[in-house]
């Protein structure tokens, strides 16, 4: 009997718990393999490179015996070694006896062995750069077309709608104007308020330096009108509603609804998108003129409340700095906003397919995709108003 491989006691790895491979060569063409201490994967576990050296020692191995009687705990780092010592194995013809071993660890190789690996199922390589720049640069465009498809079929249901001929349900359009109007009154309030207050206090801030806290009105007043308002009810919009189309028509899409409508001949641009795109664009101007009031109503409580202001004075001053031309241009802005969010929405819902999880994922492209593209909008309206001196 031959020790191969073993850790003396007295060194530091022995004297604590720590994985242990001892290797013996038996007269027997007999390998034995004692395995002792934790086998666990966030320990430094022997190698099967030992057993592969010990196999190329003196004479031929018919035989490898595991021994696993003094492992003290044991993880997926065992069954790894044992299944490489027996790919190992394989190789040298020798057969392995894991009669020694413990009830669990058999029963995992068994089951692991249960069904052989389907050739050609190797992991495939990591594609290069160019490989998936080019594969990203494929789906890009697929979703691009994809939206510019679904949005000429908007255009002709728009079409169909103006000539009298569109296929819709009124009373779902009555529903939709609900959800996406009333109902969302509270949390419209609530944001409003709280950005209104908020650009008092930054701009009474600087102002209260010269003794002008009275501009903090001009200064809410035409940020609400002009920019705040219809963009936040865009973004609040955006995350409730947007999200919720996506959700419906995802759900619909997943559940094959859909497919069902147009085997009816019935278009579910129209019959589903359209009303949700109308309620939408309907609602977001009262929506946002409400914003703009309520935001308003937040610096008004601000300047009172800490800035010696008096109420008749912040009301004057507010009709003073604020006209019609800065509400229709935060009302133009709203329907656009409105237009955007429900486009984001509904293609995110149609284009969804395969499981639940679509929907999920329809739900997050829909909020993302109308908050940026409300950004952008944004920017384009400050370019083309800054040229028409608006």
């Amino acid at each position: 009997m031959v020790t191969l491989h073993s850790l003396p006691p007295e060194s530091p790895e022995a004297s604590r718990a720590a994985p242990r491979l001892q290797i013996r060569r038996e007269s027997d063409q007999t390998l034995t393999l004692y395995l002792s201490g934790p086998w666990l994967l966030r320990e430094e576990v022997p190698s099967v490179t030992l057993v592969k050296e010990a196999l190329k020692a003196d004479g031929p191995v018919r035989r490898i015996l595991i021994d696993a009687g003094e492992v003290t705990g044991w993880d997926t780092a065992l069954p790894v070694f044992l299944r490489a010592l027996g790919a190992l194995a394989a190789e040298r013809s020798a057969q392995i006896d894991g009669s020694r071993l413990d009830d669990g660890v058999r029963k995992l190789l068994q089951l692991a062995s249960a069904v052989p690996p389907r050739q050609g199922a190797s992991p495939r390589a990591r594609p290069g750069l160019t490989v998936r720049t080019g594969e990203a640069a494929i789906r890009v465009w697929k979703r691009t077309a994809d939206f510019v498809v679904f949005l000429g079929e908007v255009v002709l249901a728009v079409g169909a709608l103006l000539r009298g001929r569109a296929v819709y349900r009124p009373v779902e359009f009555g529903l939709v104007l609900q959800e996406t109007g009333p109902r969302a009154l509270g949390i419209v309030s609530l944001i409003s308020f709280l950005v209104g207050l908020i650009l008092a206090f930054v701009g009474a801030i600087q102002l209260a330096r010269f003794g002008a806290q009275i501009y903090i009105a001009d200064l809410v007043g035409l940020a609400m009108a002009r920019e705040m308002g219809p963009m936040m009810a865009g973004i609040i919009m955006a995350g409730r509603t947007g999200a919720a189309f996506a959700a419906q028509l995802g759900t619909m899409q997943v559940n094959q609804e859909i497919d069902a409508l147009k085997t009816l001949g019935i278009s579910p641009v129209e019959f589903l998108v359209l009303p949700r795109i109308m309620a939408l664009m309907l609602m977001m101007p009262l929506l946002t003129l409400y914003a703009d009031l309520v935001g308003i109503g937040g610096g008004l409580s601000v300047s009172v409340s800490l800035f010696d202001v008096t109420l008749p004075q912040y009301w004057q001053e507010t009709l003073a700095a604020l006209t019609l031309t800065q509400f229709v241009i935060g009302l133009v802005k709203s329907v656009v906003y409105g237009a955007i969010v429900a486009v984001a929405g509904c293609a995110a819902g149609m284009r969804a397919s395969g499981s639940a999880s679509a929907v999920g994922e329809a739900a997050t492209s829909a909020v993302v995709s109308g908050i940026v593209a409300i950004i952008v909008a944004d920017g384009i309206f400050a370019v083309v108003l800054n040229a028409l001196n608006l």
